[in-house]
């Protein structure tokens, strides 16, 4: 798999401007770009992030494959169904008012508390976040912002396949996902490579309406891969209303 070639070329440069641009040769950067260079400096990797005007977290991608060979070495971890710290299912557990919610790599949910899945029942491939998003047509109701939050989560995937791709059911999920959805094809191609840790959320549900919360993300440090994430709404306002009457609504079924 290649390194260079995972981002898009400045518009308008062609392979021989590129290795001009960045100080190394034409065919140093052909190798490079289709893989058969393995092991080129910070100093090469940092001049192409800047003749490609790659940004911070496409950077980092772009050393993280660079470096791949020894993230071979290190053992697959967080495969899917992969067990939950008992320290983080018991804080999850605790949370009454937010909703909180372990995913992996894959966006698999590997565990939520009642609040959460409340927020995701009825959703149609809620086990996946990304199947949800791309393959239930229910999701451009669910999110009042698809288009932001399918990009986001299109975008921290790619990050996830580059530096796991010795992983093959990372890449079956892509088949999936690319056959399965038009929308999935499109922002794939443009091969964007950012994460979120924090930030903002537009959901409906039609028995609660509109909800406006903030978002938390945090890696488990103990389970590389895996991320825990909390929905919360501001104190005293509609979304923190229509949060309790889910959980209400959750409670009495």
């Amino acid at each position: 798999m290649d390194l260079v070639a995972r981002r898009r070329r400045t518009s308008g440069l062609r392979h021989d401007e590129v290795a001009r641009l960045a100080g190394v040769s034409t065919d140093y950067y052909v190798r490079l770009e289709q893989g058969r260079e393995r092991d080129p400096s910070d100093q090469v990797l940092g001049s192409l992030a800047r003749v490609l005007q790659l940004d911070l977290e496409a950077t980092r991608h772009l050393y993280e494959l660079a470096h791949r060979r020894a993230s071979q070495l290190r053992k697959v971890i967080g495969s899917r169904g992969e067990p939950v710290g008992p320290e983080v299912l018991r804080f999850i557990e605790r949370q009454d008012d937010v909703a909180a919610f372990v995913v992996n790599r894959h966006w698999d949910v590997l565990a939520q508390n009642p609040l959460n899945a409340a927020l995701h029942e009825g959703l149609e491939h809620n086990g996946n976040l990304m199947r949800m998003t791309f393959l239930n047509p229910a999701s451009r109701e669910f999110y009042l912002d698809w288009e932001q939050e399918a990009s986001f989560k299109v975008a921290h995937f790619r990050a996830a396949v580059g530096a796991n791709h010795h992983d093959p059911s990372l890449y079956e999920l892509v088949e999936e996902l690319s056959l399965g959805s038009d929308d999935f094809r499109r922002l794939w191609a443009r091969h964007d490579v950012r994460g979120r840790t924090h930030g903002s959320i537009r959901l409906h549900r039609d028995d609660v309406g509109d909800m406006a919360l903030t978002f938390e993300i945090f890696a488990v440090c103990r389970a590389p891969g895996q991320l825990l994430v909390v929905l919360q709404a501001e104190s005293g306002s509609p979304s923190e209303h229509a949060l309790a009457r889910l959980a209400g609504l959750a409670a009495a079924r």
